[in-house]
């Protein structure tokens, strides 16, 4: 189904990021989607009700014991009304009550009641964000079937500056129509007196095992220095959350990177290309998917020294020897997963990519012009064309790496299926 006439409840929590969420409930309304706001009482601080109720067009619900609403048990009927439940922002505070099933005011006890999908899009200091205790709620709640949405990176209102930042109303929305896309649009009534409604297709990647590499590699010279690049790995986790999210379960093998472990995702960590190549190999067979997105050294010193190179004069020459092609590698494989290569390039992307998709047998490769205003090597968006055999093609303009991700496991789950059952 698309959001044209879903019923959407938009759960609005007590954060400086809810003067965003009048624009998400317009945004919401544009793509065709009923919206009914409830709010936490902290959020009546941030933004008064009578803005929502400007912008959708409907009361606003706030207070649990409303005599009013309850008078037609109004929690549970709106619980029944929703399609999806989207909370947003959603705080640590929330996050929290929810993981521990609260019920104590309107909006939790909504989440609790409802048989409908819920998604979260998380907003809060990065310093929370990274928590341990945040990261378990977030696990726990995926778990259950619960969808994230970001959060995103950059400055807060609070100073700090990284993860945590309530995602831009248009990516969360975008995101909110592709997933509800994804599930289908075939629905089954389960009672008529209860109107409750349930996904009759299953998630895209469930069942499915999917190995994953991100960032970059260090090719040691000497105890103090090695050579390296620019990936920062965003791309890598990014997609590794979306296979999460789609029902895979997901391995990911990183480079020397400084980002969080997405929730429901096993994490090994490497340094070098060998390293890398070495835990490839021996977690592959074991996978159906392997999506190759790190960005692997091509050479390594031959000989790394021992002790650190001491500076002289003149020029010093390193003898350097390739590392092994670790995509090509598994694409060989006799019992090999559905391979996906990414090709970051600086011009003539199309020749580039197409000639790996051929000489390395890949299922798919994801091509990427670095060094644009669009996006590439340690930026938080992105603008990327895939390619597959028989001159299959997509594009998919500048979006925010986690947005374009839900986007490419979508399009590789497709790509995934047709390869499994050529004949339908």
């Amino acid at each position: 189904m698309s959001l044209n006439k879903a019923n959407i409840v938009l759960g609005v929590t007590g954060g400086i990021a809810a003067y965003k969420a009048p624009e998400i409930v317009r945004r919401l309304i544009d793509k065709g989607a009923s919206v009914r706001v409830v709010m936490t009482a902290s959020a009546c601080d941030f933004v008064k009700p009578l803005v929502f109720q400007a912008v959708s067009g409907h009361p606003v619900g706030v207070d649990l014991l409303d005599e009013a609403a309850e008078a037609a048990m109004g929690h549970i009927e709106l619980a029944r009304w929703a399609d999806a439940v989207l909370v947003a922002p959603a705080t640590a505070n929330t996050l929290a009550r929810m993981t521990a099933g609260a019920a104590d005011d309107l909006l939790t006890t909504i989440c609790l009641a409802t048989r409908a999908p819920c998604w979260v899009a998380p907003a809060m200091n990065s310093v929370m964000w990274e928590h341990p205790a945040t990261a378990t709620n977030i696990t726990t709640l995926q778990s259950r079937g619960v969808r994230v949405l970001g959060p995103g990176i950059g400055s807060q209102a609070c100073g700090e500056t990284g993860a945590g930042r309530l995602l831009e109303p248009d990516d969360i929305v975008s995101s909110l129509e592709q997933q509800f896309a994804a599930a289908g649009e075939e629905r089954v009534l389960m009672d008529a007196k209860d109107a409750c409604v349930v996904n009759a297709e299953p998630m895209l990647l469930a069942d499915s095992h999917v190995l994953i590499t991100a960032g970059p590699t260090r090719e040691a010279l000497d105890p103090v220095r090695f050579l390296t690049n620019h990936s920062s790995g965003k791309m890598g986790f990014a997609l590794a959350e979306a296979a999460v999210d789609a029902g895979a379960s997901v391995t990911l093998i990183a480079g020397p990177v400084r980002l969080e472990t997405p929730g429901g995702v096993t994490r090994i960590d490497v340094v070098s290309a060998l390293d890398m190549h070495k835990a490839v190999l021996r977690h592959a067979p074991n996978n159906d998917i392997f999506i190759s997105v790190a960005a692997v050294a091509d050479y390594r010193v031959a000989k790394q020294q021992a002790h650190k190179i001491k500076k002289s004069e003149g020029e010093m020459t390193l003898q350097m020897v390739r590392n092994p092609d670790i995509l090509a590698e598994v694409a060989a494989l006799e019992a090999r997963p559905f391979c996906v290569g990414f090709a970051a390039e600086t011009k003539d992307l199309d020749i580039y990519a197409r000639g790996k998709l051929t000489k390395k047998n890949l299922d798919m490769i994801v091509g990427n012009l670095v060094g644009q205003a669009t996006g590439g090597f340690n930026t938080d968006d992105n603008a990327v064309e895939v390619y597959w055999p028989n001159d299959g093609y997509a594009s998919f303009a500048s979006r925010s790496k986690r947005l374009l991700a839900n986007d490419l496991i979508t399009l590789l789950s497709q790509r995934y299926r047709a390869h499994q059952d050529p004949v339908n």
